[in-house]
């Protein structure tokens, strides 16, 4: 399936790191998030993406233009009409990579109906470009495809922010520090989608697909959920990128990639 992700946000509770840069290429690991992100769905097979810029947009385009010669050492020979040479292929050889000017400030319903034509009639991925997970992506195409409906959102237990204490009476019997919510889910931004979502989404840049489109899929029955157990991390403050950055050192949760394809990092 094609992967529409949505890069396109000012991310400004990171804003530290995105007055230069877009939230999508703030590193990790000196890679992109952007990059971790497509690095999930490559390792499920999924190589086309469309990606719904708007904040600092050329930077992503300039990113992906320059990609190969960032990958790899080339040769160039002067005066000629295609001059540069790579010396090896990088394991994203091959990746389609659309790049689609969604609005400076269009919210998030309205990027997804503006890249409706590159999608076309098919089933779709979509996600957001600053989270990531170890997400068994060909068991939520099944589900999704089980049941029929448009919409499959998939739901997550997000680290809490805050040491969980377990009392009996006055006594600490567990502490455990920033543990995993145990109740209530939240979006997780890994979605599967029919095309018959455009149908819910308009062409403004005032539609929030989080709000209006999603509520009426629910109210039609049309939203269902796909829980994920597993571990999931979105970069959302400078704190969160901190933790994003000692995870990777430490052998990061999401690298699928290494573990479905061998591909190394």
């Amino acid at each position: 399936m094609k992967v529409v992700i949505l890069c396109g946000g000012r991310g400004t509770r990171l804003a530290s790191e995105t007055v230069s840069v877009p939230k999508p290429l703030v590193e990790v690991g000196g890679k992109p998030i952007l990059w971790h992100v497509m690095k999930i769905f490559a390792a499920f097979g999924h190589t086309e993406f469309i990606l719904c810029l708007g904040y600092k947009g050329h930077l992503i385009k300039e990113y992906f233009l320059n990609y190969d010669l960032h990958q790899s050492d080339f040769t160039i020979t002067l005066g000629q009409d295609a001059p540069v040479a790579p010396h090896r292929p990088h394991p994203e050889h091959g990746w389609q990579v659309h790049c689609v000017d969604t609005g400076q400030d269009t919210l998030t319903g309205g990027r997804i109906k503006r890249i409706e034509r590159f999608v076309g009639n098919e089933e779709f991925l979509l996600t957001y470009g600053d989270g990531v997970a170890d997400i068994d992506l060909a068991a939520l195409a099944d589900f999704h495809r089980s049941h029929g409906k448009i919409a499959t959102v998939t739901g997550v237990r997000p680290l809490s922010r805050f040491g969980e204490l377990m009392v009996e009476g006055r006594k600490v019997v567990e502490f455990s520090e920033k543990p995993q919510v145990h109740q209530g889910l939240i979006n997780g931004g890994f979605f599967v989608l029919r095309p018959d979502v455009f149908r819910y989404v308009q062409d403004s840049d005032a539609c929030t697909f989080e709000r209006e489109p999603l509520e009426r899929l629910a109210r039609d029955g049309q939203l269902m959920l796909y829980p994920h157990t597993g571990s999931w991390q979105c970069v959302d403050t400078p704190r969160d990128l901190q933790v994003m950055n000692e995870q990777w050192a430490s052998g990061a949760f999401w690298k699928v990639w290494d573990r479905t394809t061998g591909q190394s990092k």
